[in-house]
């Protein structure tokens, strides 16, 4: 019980560490978009809105992991830890790919995968602990709108 209360509380701290990193990776790589001469979509929301909302997203995401860690043994367990540190890398490798090296098209295919792959771990995590897919509604929402708004970009720049 010692340890076990010391483990969940070290896996707690790793996660949300882990998240805020990817999380904080943002901010070193947005970019200017009208910079470039880009017409914004009509369906782009406010800047002032992104950083609230994605730090709502990313304690969700953190805690959807940390409830899968600390159940009960599951066969699937496995295929999520997979699932939840690939839609991660997928993730913090869009933001640079955007707004970074204002690549639409390479951003895109990215957040098609980032979509299957949270779609993919909302699924089997729901075999697991129906909170944590529920934490990821929100999350893969979120992501199909930036999907649309990715395509609005590349359709019209």
């Amino acid at each position: 019980m010692f340890l076990t209360k010391y483990y969940n509380i070290f896996t707690w701290l790793i996660l949300y560490a882990c998240t805020f990193v990817a999380a904080s990776g943002a901010v070193w790589f947005v970019g200017d978009l009208n910079a470039n001469g880009w017409v914004m979509p009509n369906i782009a929301p406010p800047a002032w809105l992104f950083p609230p909302v994605w730090t709502i997203l990313y304690i969700f995401i953190a805690t959807s992991a940390y409830r899968i860690i600390v159940s009960e043994a599951h066969y699937l367990k496995g295929i999520t830890y997979a699932l939840w540190t690939l839609q991660l890398c997928l993730n913090t490798l869009w933001t640079p790919v955007f707004f970074g090296a204002y690549d639409l098209t390479g951003a895109m295919v990215i957040i098609t995968f980032l979509w299957i792959t949270i779609l993919c771990y909302s699924v089997i995590a729901f075999k697991i602990d129906k909170i944590a897919t529920y934490l990821f509604i929100p999350y893969l929402a979120w992501v199909s709108f930036a999907a649309i708004l990715n395509f609005e970009y590349l359709r019209i720049n």
